[in-house]
């Protein structure tokens, strides 16, 4: 099981770090959702199956929904701009 703990961590790392490097918003959020649900396995893994359902539905869940309709609305997203010059 330390080998499987050792892995999550190093995963935890590579999300925080893409993230962080990412130049597109869409996949900034769904490396976001990653993080959340890696992190709420290790709250599994700690036996802690409150926090991990919370993490779960308030980190990948509403946040990350939150995070999308944002991105909408403000018209951040680069499709919606290609949408709008063909038109």
């Amino acid at each position: 099981m330390h080998i499987m703990e050792m892995i999550l961590l190093s995963f935890l790392v590579v999300c925080a770090i893409a993230v962080a490097l990412s130049k597109n918003l869409l996949t900034s959020i769904v490396i976001f959702m990653a993080y959340s649900v890696i992190m709420s396995i290790i709250w599994m893994i700690l036996e802690s199956p409150d926090l991990a359902i919370t993490e779960a539905a308030v980190g990948a869940g509403v946040t990350s929904v939150l995070f999308y309709i944002t991105l909408k609305k403000i018209h951040a997203m680069k499709g919606e701009e290609d949408d709008e010059i063909e038109e």
